[in-house]
């Protein structure tokens, strides 16, 4: 991170160490960028993993300085603390270079914080973000319908709770239709917007004409690069957020890859980056992968790693061990969700949704790695 570092005029940079320690101990606890700042202060080990020699009694940073560090080093400084930590596991000869030649490779879904994307909800947010905007620029509007707005929002749902649906349609129109005022009075008041004005009167103009059946919709107008994906789950049919690829060593569940992609591509598409990712971090390329159905197509398959696809064919001897061994990517899943900040991801862009996924994977590792140490010292 020497380009990062690297003063340039102004305040001196913040110890490279101290941030990638508060970054490594926020992914392994799942810590916010306020908590993780917050009890740095009560903790010495802490404090000590990030460089300090003498007991330090004041904040180490500003929060912001977390989400500014991020964003100077981006995807890349955050995947070589991925890297660092696969490396300092294969020092330890906690994870063996043999064992990434054999891996399981699966996608699941980040979530993205927002709220579930109805088009009456929709329909306000929009209209609340534009009249916010057009007070910030002194425009005086003709009506903003916050009174109205909130009232209609409100039945709207109560209606839609109570399956009174016509009445909860009329609702609906008359949101866009406040919308559409506010988007004309701003356009007649504001002829040429600023950037920031003409890029949300953009997004509001589009969640004002997208229809049911449209491609490439708006879910979101903080977050457009959201996406609606469904997996087939029973108690949840859509998930908003971006598809994510996992690799994890076949032995010892190690995860050695993981990429944010974003398109809601098909999941054998994103087998090649995800291998070669996999070179990039670890300098092995796999030469077996386990995935489920969802990669089939062998087009899509690196010609140098052999795809084996559970639940295509019977396989026998190493082959059929390695195929059923292929789930146990499953509960790694499940923790990166649970334990990890995986579920739903705060971090703003398709830039934060990459940088989200990585600190997850470097927390599961981290912890794996904690556990490991705990034992060889006992």
């Amino acid at each position: 991170f020497g380009r990062v570092a690297k003063p340039s005029g102004g305040r001196p940079p913040l110890p490279t160490r101290l941030m990638v320690g508060l970054h490594y101990l926020k992914a392994l606890y799942d810590e916010s960028d306020e908590s993780v700042v917050a009890k740095w202060v009560e903790n010495p080990y802490w404090q000590y993993f990030c460089g300090e020699t003498v007991f330090q009694h004041e904040l180490p940073c500003h929060p912001t300085s977390l989400v500014k560090w991020r964003k100077q080093v981006g995807t890349e400084g955050i995947e070589q603390l991925l890297g660092q930590v696969i490396r300092s596991a294969m020092d330890m000869a906690m994870l063996k270079p043999r064992e990434i030649e054999r891996v399981n490779v699966d996608t699941t879904v980040q979530e993205k914080a927002v709220a579930f994307p109805t088009d009456a909800r929709l329909y306000q947010q929009a209209r609340k973000t534009l009249v916010r905007a057009a007070r910030k620029r002194n425009i005086k509007l003709r009506q903003s319908y916050v009174r109205v707005g909130k009232y209609a929002f409100f039945k709207q749902s109560r209606y839609r709770a109570a399956s009174q649906l016509k009445r909860a349609k009329k609702y609906s129109r008359k949101l866009r239709t406040y919308l559409g005022r506010v988007i004309r009075d701003i356009e007649r008041k504001l002829p040429q917007p600023d950037a920031q004005m003409a890029m949300l009167l953009e997004r509001a103009k589009q969640i004002k004409q997208q229809q049911r059946s449209d491609s490439n919709k708006l879910y979101s107008m903080h977050a457009p690069e959201v996406e609606c994906i469904a997996k087939g789950k029973v108690n949840k049919r859509y998930e908003f957020g971006c598809k994510v690829v996992l690799v994890t060593t076949s032995l010892s569940n190690w995860i050695v890859g993981t990429l944010a992609v974003h398109g809601n591509p098909y999941d054998g598409a994103t087998l090649s980056d995800a291998v070669e990712q996999t070179h990039r971090l670890t300098g092995t390329t796999p030469q077996q992968a386990a995935v489920d159905k969802g990669f089939r197509g062998c087009k899509y398959h690196p010609p140098a790693v052999q795809v084996l696809v559970a639940g295509t064919r019977k396989f026998k001897g190493v082959l059929k061990r390695l195929v059923k061994r292929r789930s146990a990517i499953e509960p790694v899943i499940g923790h990166l969700k649970q334990d990890h900040a995986l579920k739903r991801n705060y971090l703003q862009g398709s830039s934060g949704d990459c940088i989200n996924a990585l600190l997850a994977a470097c927390g599961f590792n981290l912890r794996k790695l904690y556990r490991g140490l705990l034992m060889c010292s006992s």
